[in-house]
C-alpha cells in the first residue's frame, strides 16, 4: 500500500492514482476524492485538492459532499433490498403500497414505473419553491395529485428529482421508516458509513461547497436559449421553474443551502464521502465488513433492463439505460462492464458496483463540469484496463 498526501492505493494501481493526480493539477481551484474497493477491501482512497473554490478548505480524507443523482442510485440499493426481503414487488402497482397515489391518474402505475423512470411525472405542471421542496408530505401530496404527461409505463424520461420521493413515499410505506432512516439503519450504521439523506446541522460546515464551471453554465443557457420540448422538460424537471438554479447550486443556494442538505430530497440530495459510497457499493456484490445487502438472483432482477432508447421528448443521443432505478452501462454512462450498475450525478460524480470484478467505486468532486467531462471516464478507463 502506497502512502502520498493523496491518500493511499494499492501498487498496481498506481497508473489510477497517476490521472487522480493530474485531475487536481489541472482543476487547480477544485477538490476531489476517489475510492474503489475491490473483493470487499479498499484498494484506492485519494482525495486533494479544495473543498471550496475560495481554496479556504481543504478536501481531507473525511470531507463529505452532494452525490447529486448518485442518490437514486442508493434509492434503488434500498428498494432493491426490500425487494429482496418479499416487502416490495416490482411488478405490483405503486397504489398496493401507497393507497393515495393515483389522485391524478396515475392508478395504473407499477412499482417498476416509478424505478424506471416511467411514471410520467418528472416534472410539474405549476412551479415549485425551495421551501416547498424541503416539506416531503406537501411534495407527497403535489405528486399524488399531479396528472402524468403519458400513460405510465408507456414510455420514459428522466425523473430528475421526483424519482426520489416517488420510491421514497414507497420506502416509507413499506418501513414506516423514512428514507433516510431506512438508510441509516440497513446501511450507514451495518457498513460504518459517512453518508446520509437528511445531514445532521452540526456537519454543515464540513460539506465540501460546489460550483459550477462556464461550461456547465452555458451548457444550461444555451438549453434555455433553444427552447425544445427535451429541453424546457429537462429544465423543469431539474429545477421546478424556480425552486433551484439551472446549474443546481450557487453561494449558499441550491444544493449548497444547509435546509436543502438536511431535508430528505433523495433524487439528488444524498451526502457521502466517496470511501463511504464506494464501500456501500461494494457491499452489493460482495461481503463488505461482514455485510453482503443484494444477492446476485436479487441484483438479476434489479438490473433488467427496463428503460432505454428515445425519451419521451427526443433529446439529443446517446441515452441512458435504466433497471429498477440502477443506470447501466451504455454508451452515455460506460462503467466497466455489461455487469456494471450504478448511477452518476450532475457536475462529473460517479458511484457503481461491477458483479464480474466484484468492484465498488465512487468519484465526487466539487466542481460541477458541463455534458464534455471526461474525470470519471478516464478513471474508469483506467480501471477497466488493470482489470
Amino acid at each position: 500500500m502506497n502512502h502520498t498526501e493523496l491518500g493511499t492505493y494499492d501498487d498496481e494501481y498506481e497508473p489510477i492514482a497517476a490521472i487522480f493526480q493530474d485531475i487536481l493539477i489541472e482543476r487547480p481551484t477544485s477538490g476531489a476524492a476517489l475510492s474503489i474497493w475491490r473483493e470487499g477491501t479498499c484498494v484506492v482512497n485519494l482525495y486533494g485538492g479544495f473543498a471550496d473554490s475560495e481554496k479556504e478548505m481543504n478536501w481531507k480524507i473525511d470531507t463529505p459532499s452532494v452525490v447529486f443523482s448518485s442518490s437514486k442510485g442508493i434509492m434503488s440499493i434500498l428498494a432493491a433490498k426490500l425487494y429482496q426481503e418479499n416487502l416490495l414487488d416490482y411488478e405490483t402497482y405503486a397504489q398496493s403500497y401507497w393507497p393515495e397515489y393515483g389522485g391524478g391518474g396515475e392508478n395504473k402505475t407499477l412499482v417498476k414505473d416509478l424505478l424506471s423512470h416511467r411514471a410520467g411525472l418528472p416534472a410539474f405542471a405549476e412551479p415549485v419553491t425551495t421551501e416547498q421542496t424541503l416539506n416531503w408530505k406537501y411534495m407527497i401530496a403535489r405528486l399524488e395529485a399531479e396528472r402524468p404527461l403519458w400513460e405510465p409505463g408507456t414510455d420514459y424520461f428522466y425523473h430528475a428529482i421526483t424519482h426520489g420521493w416517488l420510491v421514497g413515499e414507497l420506502i416509507s410505506r413499506i418501513t414506516g421508516q423514512s428514507a433516510g432512516e431506512y438508510l441509516h439503519d440497513v446501511g450507514s450504521v451495518p457498513l460504518s458509513l459517512d453518508c446520509w439523506l437528511g445531514l445532521p446541522s452540526s456537519l454543515h460546515p464540513k460539506v465540501a461547497r460546489l460550483y459550477a464551471t462556464k461550461s456547465l453554465e452555458d451548457f444550461f443557457r444555451e438549453l434555455r436559449g433553444t427552447q425544445t420540448a427535451a429541453g424546457d422538460l429537462l429544465l423543469s424537471a431539474l429545477t421546478f421553474d424556480g425552486a433551484f438554479p439551472d446549474v443546481l447550486v450557487g453561494p449558499g443556494s441550491g444544493f449548497n443551502d444547509p435546509r436543502v442538505q438536511s431535508a430528505e430530497i433523495p433524487g439528488a440530495g444524498c451526502i457521502a464521502t466517496a470511501y463511504s459510497l464506494a464501500k456501500l457499493w461494494s457491499s452489493t456484490v460482495v461481503e463488505t465488513d461482514g455485510v453482503r445487502l443484494l444477492t446476485d438472483e436479487t441484483i438479476a432482477v434489479a438490473t433488467a433492463p427496463q428503460s432505454e432508447g428515445v425519451p419521451f421528448a427526443d433529446g439529443p443521443a446517446p441515452y441512458s439505460r435504466f433497471g429498477m432505478g440502477f443506470q447501466l452501462d451504455s454508451e452515455a454512462r460506460r462503467y466497466l462492464s455489461a455487469k456494471s450498475f450504478g448511477h452518476d450525478g450532475a457536475g462529473g460524480q460517479s458511484a457503481f458496483a461491477d458483479q464480474d470484478s466484484k468492484i465498488g467505486f465512487a468519484f465526487l468532486t466539487n466542481e460541477m463540469d458541463g455534458p464534455i467531462d471526461l474525470r470519471a471516464t478516464s478513471l474508469i478507463d483506467a480501471l477497466r484496463e488493470l482489470l
